[in-house]
């Protein structure tokens, strides 16, 4: 064989190694620089613009951090943003208009259960994969018909376990649940009555529109049950209004905050009302209270403290958006592909089988579950001192 055949046989074989290894870059002619398209669809304004303005802080500084750290083998991520107004129709229009442009690898939806429930049709019908960081579990299941939806966050049965676990730890035998009368309200308060009855603990409840900016009649009708504790399955919100009108009633017993109401880090003007609530939540959420003994806990700290530095404070559900983020970003990596090309579908069967130690806590999602926050990553946090801290 001559030199230049046996020179040219090993650069064409270099070139194959270089498209399917990971990492490899042994010609610039075959390193995929193209930027890696990321819709995120967000409550911007409107009801829930304030969860919607923290999911957008959170996936701006993941982009970022992962943008400046040389981590996607010479590509960049490019966040477009769309307003939804918290509005299910405009959140239907911005899903179509990012499914509708090639360039786009894949949908991050914000925390409007009404509007990720609304769009799955369209997810599937366009075949973009989705990750919706709102709670409802009928965003993700049944995974059969969700092909392409995915969701991040909480599941109604974990948290209800971990309340009443909580509940019954506390020796409570009477609860009242002011709900949210959405699909993750409803979701949780089947949830929590089917715990409760094991348990042979009493639930009252009183429901309000997650648009509602006044709750206490709702508060008062449940102090008047007198119960031993309250539990408040709402948004942030509309949770610390639920506490203030509490604490101006007769009720003087327990509060307990599902998770889909963890906030901010620090309770400001409700710190008074919520001394010593429990909220069922993810460790990161108080990272700072936590020795870093493992990588993925180091991340979390690390994480937790470039968000203070950058925002002046934490919120609890800033990691779900960044994990969300690193999703999509090792998934398009892993997918290969053409160069230059989106490929949804290689997207979304390794999001399907994606399994991480995340800023959140262990994720694992699967052919039949495309809901992947695990159960462990809940934990207890109290209120002290005007801020959540670990329990115990």
């Amino acid at each position: 064989m001559s030199p230049i055949r046996s020179a040219t046989i090993a650069a064409l074989a270099s070139a194959v190694v270089a498209t399917t290894l990971t990492g490899c870059q042994f010609g610039e002619a075959e390193q995929d620089t193209s930027p890696i398209v990321i819709g995120a669809d967000l409550e911007l304004s409107g009801a829930g613009a304030t969860v919607g303005q923290t999911y957008q802080r959170a996936l701006k500084l993941k982009v970022d951090q992962l943008n400046a750290s040389g981590a996607l083998n010479g590509r960049k991520i490019d966040l477009k943003v769309k307003d939804n107004r918290s509005d299910s129709a405009e959140s239907l229009r911005n899903i179509v208009d990012f499914s509708s442009d090639s360039k786009v690898s894949a949908i991050i939806m914000g925390g409007c259960n009404e509007c990720a429930v609304g769009a799955v049709g369209t997810i599937n019908e366009k075949r973009i994969p989705t990750i919706a960081l709102a709670a409802s579990g009928a965003i993700a299941a049944p995974a059969a018909q969700r092909r392409y939806v995915f969701k991040l966050g909480p599941n109604a049965p974990d948290s209800a376990a971990a309340l009443t676990t909580e509940l019954r730890r506390n020796n409570i035998r009477k609860v009242g649940m002011l709900v949210s009368d959405d699909d993750y309200g409803q979701e949780g308060a089947t949830a929590l009555k089917s715990e409760l009855d094991k348990a042979n603990i009493t639930l009252r409840q009183q429901r309000i529109k997650t648009t509602d900016t006044d709750v206490s009649q709702q508060v008062q009708q449940l102090a008047s049950g007198k119960p031993d504790a309250m539990v408040f399955w709402t948004p942030p919100e509309q949770a610390t209004l639920a506490a203030t009108s509490a604490q101006q009633t007769t009720f003087r017993g327990s509060i307990y905050f599902d998770a889909a109401a963890a906030g901010d880090l620090f309770l400001g003007a409700a710190a008074k009302a919520t001394e010593k609530a429990t909220l069922i939540f993810t460790q990161t959420m108080v990272i700072d209270d936590v020795i870093a003994t493992t990588p993925a806990k180091a991340a979390r700290r690390q994480w937790f403290q470039d968000y203070t530095a950058r925002f002046g404070g934490y919120n609890g559900s800033s990691s779900f958006a960044a994990d969300a983020v690193q999703l999509i970003a090792d998934a398009e990596l892993r997918a290969g592909g053409e160069i230059g090309k989106v490929d949804r579908d290689g997207i979304r069967d390794v999001l399907e089988t994606s399994q991480m130690d995340g800023l959140s806590g262990p994720i694992r999602m699967t052919p039949d579950n495309h809901s992947g926050l695990m159960p462990q990553a809940l934990t207890t946090l109290v209120a002290r001192n005007g801020r959540w801290r670990l329990a115990g």
